[in-house]
């Protein structure tokens, strides 16, 4: 061989391993970076700009896909660059025509993305086949959109440090089992989103499992049903819960195709959780065939939210105090609505019956015996029925609990007019009125209405109170004169008052009568009574010498000033405060929670 021979030779094999080196060096970088190269990779051939296309016709000819110059694209072009990418995908990566045919046709995104990185103008077919000699697609990208996953979905399945189908292969046949037993492709998508670890069987092991739920006599139709609907089937052996609730529901008269019938695609169900709601069932009492009759008319019982909703509805019931016969009852008579919304519904009433102040006992017992009307109406919210009802809160509940077949007429979308005038507001000025006439106010002066807008509380309430603290054991004069240093007084509830009263007499070790000269006192909360005097006794306890002072004066001035002429003269002083304050608060609220 000639020099010259030996050196083109030598030049040859250094252009192959070049070429060699620069195919690996896109793959690796397309690994470490996605798609991109598809934009940046070099160009061996010269295209034009695409002109912009003036077509606005039909809206159903065109393609709402992203391209380069951020047009529609149309049909026609749409198909051209399918065939194109059908064509690179079977001919050029030896895929399968079929699954290459619906990669093709069944990845718009990935198509769109395809063609804003191809300049074109005329043939686009032509123009990416040759875009695609010389930058190589992710093939994943395609695939997963086409067995309908997003991109959303299917961003975090990307292999790393594969691009290729091929590369994959116990994805391919695990996949190909799954098309051959009659799955549709766009399902297996959510197959492999539920169950990826399936994907990676060894061959022949997915088909088996399979074939074992057919052996429980069920056909292949309704198994690619149950598998799309609960992709965890085929994780492990055959799943027991499943089994025992088809068992279950045979023996009551319902076979599995009538269980398929009654699935979506779209969902996904927990079998352990609809057997555990069949259980629940027979703790109730519900014989076999009520069970039947109620599942025949009420199938979503059983398989909406895979039976949760119909459980939320017998727990809320529970803790309304109902009867597991009573609830058995409820459910037998349930009225034609899904379980999810009468759930719904009830929580909605519940929420309201709260934020009008009803009272626990009574929410209990609107539930336990009126649960099929509150299930059905969907009121309107509390501020907006307060208003329309031109009503408070109190007359609210109280006409609640003696009319509650009114709460259908509250419903939303309806038409509410106020209810009509009780007289009680009426009534309960004049009481108001002949209570304050007694504390020597003159009759529509200028103090009587001022002390009518400032006393809370019915007349009946307001005269209560006055009694309340005579029962402590002071003189009516004497009473008289302490609403007249402090008004507030008479604002406070009955309990409260005698919380107060007992407290100072028997924790602080006052007598009564100082209750006249310090009426005020009625108007502090315990805690900040409790809180002062015990500050003031770990300070004398730390020979801290305070001047004997009155209640009065520990309690009137603020929390700033109590600190600053007390508090602070001990160097541990505030540390202290904080410390009797959490635990004053703390044991208040303890109290209040039982």
């Amino acid at each position: 061989m000639s020099y010259l021979q030996k050196l083109g030779a030598l030049s040859m094999l250094s252009s192959s391993i070049i070429a060699d080196n620069k195919f690996n060096f896109v793959r690796v970088l397309y690994w470490q970076i996605g798609f991109s190269p598809v934009a940046s990779g070099p160009r061996f051939y010269r295209t034009k700009k695409a002109p912009q296309t003036d077509e606005c016709g039909n809206s159903g000819e065109m393609l709402n896909m992203g391209s380069r110059n951020g047009h529609r694209i149309s049909r026609a072009t749409r198909k051209e660059a399918q065939a194109a990418l059908l064509e690179y995908l079977h001919s050029t990566r030896g895929i399968q025509l079929m699954d290459a045919e619906n990669m093709s046709k069944n990845s718009p995104i990935f198509l769109g993305k395809l063609l804003g990185r191809v300049e074109h103008e005329g043939d686009i077919g032509r123009s990416i086949t040759r875009f695609l000699r010389y930058h190589p697609i992710n093939e994943f990208e395609p695939f997963f959109e086409s067995v309908g996953l997003q991109p959303a979905e299917y961003d975090g399945f990307l292999p790393r440090n594969l691009m290729f189908l091929s590369d994959d292969d116990l994805l391919l046949e695990n996949y190909h089992v799954l098309c051959n037993y009659g799955i549709e492709r766009n399902k297996i998508g959510k197959i492999y989103k539920e169950a990826t670890q399936i994907f990676q069987y060894d061959y022949g092991v997915l088909l088996s499992k399979l074939k074992a739920y057919e052996k429980l006599g069920i056909g292949q139709a309704t198994v690619v049903k149950f598998v799309v609907c609960s992709p965890y089937l085929l994780v492990g052996g055959v799943d027991d819960g499943f089994v025992q609730v088809l068992d279950k529901l045979k023996n009551i008269g319902f076979e599995s195709s009538w269980v398929e019938e009654q699935l979506t695609d779209c969902n996904s169900y927990n079998w352990k959780k609809i057997l555990g709601l069949l259980f629940r069932f027979e703790q109730m009492g519900c014989s076999d065939e009520k069970l039947a009759d109620l599942i025949s008319q009420h199938p979503d019982f059983l398989f909406e939210d895979s039976g949760s909703k119909s459980l939320s509805l017998i727990g809320l019931l529970l803790k309304m105090g109902c009867s597991m016969i009573q609830i058995c009852s409820v459910l037998l008579q349930f009225p034609q609505i899904r379980v999810g919304k009468f759930v719904s519904n009830m929580r909605l009433c519940l929420l309201f019956f709260n934020e009008i102040d009803m009272g626990v006992q009574e929410i209990g017992c609107l539930f336990r015996s009126h649960p099929l009307l509150l299930g059905l109406c969907t009121l309107k919210k509390a501020s907006s029925l307060l208003h329309l009802l031109n009503v408070g809160k109190k007359r609210l509940c109280q006409f609640i609990l003696e009319n509650p077949e009114e709460l259908k007429n509250w419903k939303l979308g309806t038409k509410v007019s106020p209810l009509p005038n009780s007289g009680e507001i009426v009534r309960s000025k004049q009481q108001k009125t002949q209570f304050l006439l007694k504390l020597g106010l003159e009759e529509n002066s200028t103090k009587m209405e001022e002390a009518l807008q400032a006393f809370q509380g019915k007349g009946t309430e307001l005269q209560e109170r006055f009694d309340c603290i005579v029962e402590a054991g002071i003189d009516e004069k004497d009473v008289y004169k302490m609403i007249e240093v402090s008004p507030r007084i008479l604002n406070q509830t009955k309990d409260m008052l005698e919380e107060k009263i007992d407290f100072f007499l028997n924790n602080l070790g006052y007598p009564v009568s100082s209750l006249i000269s310090f009426p005020s006192y009625l108007c502090y909360a315990t805690q900040r009574v409790t809180l002062r005097i015990a500050m003031c006794n770990w300070l004398k306890e730390q020979g801290i010498v305070l001047p004997m002072l009155a209640l009065r004066t520990i309690l009137v001035c603020s929390d700033d000033t109590f600190l600053r002429r007390y508090v602070n003269h001990h160097p541990r002083g505030t540390e202290v405060w904080e410390n009797l304050k959490r635990e004053i608060y703390s044991d208040s609220m303890t109290s209040l929670a039982y």
